[in-house]
């Protein structure tokens, strides 16, 4: 069983077998896939898989906190999985691709930036969006 589907499970969740097939696809993906690309590659592994399935199945899974949703500003939304482990993401605007990175002095300065302005820092999200160097 994989990490999403143990987690459906231990939060009590009805488990078809329909949304084991999205769950372990989203386990397996290495890159932050939206709807349509889940349906793809689940359809390849259950064509009996519609898409209102993976569309109901996603909501499911955000509303409990199991994938988290992303927006990178290019109309779609994306998925990976809820962790507690922090990261920031590079979109690279011409290709789709989105780098995940930790960065221990970007974290200590948005730390020091909200301490400035008065504010304890409690969470936060950064997104970079950039091209190749090379262009």
């Amino acid at each position: 069983m994989d990490r999403i589907e143990n987690l459906c499970i231990e939060k009590g969740m009805r488990m078809t077998e329909q949304r084991r097939v999205i769950a372990r696809v989203l386990s397996a993906a290495d890159d932050h896939p939206d709807v349509e690309e889940l349906y793809r590659r689940a359809h390849q592994v259950d064509p009996h898989i519609s898409i209102a399935t993976v569309y109901r199945t996603v909501r499911l899974f955000e509303e409990a906190g199991i994938i988290a949703r992303l927006d990178f500003r290019d109309g779609r939304s994306r998925y990976e999985e809820a962790t507690d482990d922090h990261h920031d993401h590079l979109i690279d605007m011409k290709t789709g691709k989105v780098v995940e990175f930790v960065d221990p002095e970007i974290e200590a300065l948005q730390v020091a930036i909200a301490r400035k302005l008065g504010y304890r820092l409690v969470d936060h999200r950064l997104e970079l969006y950039g091209v190749p160097l090379e262009d």
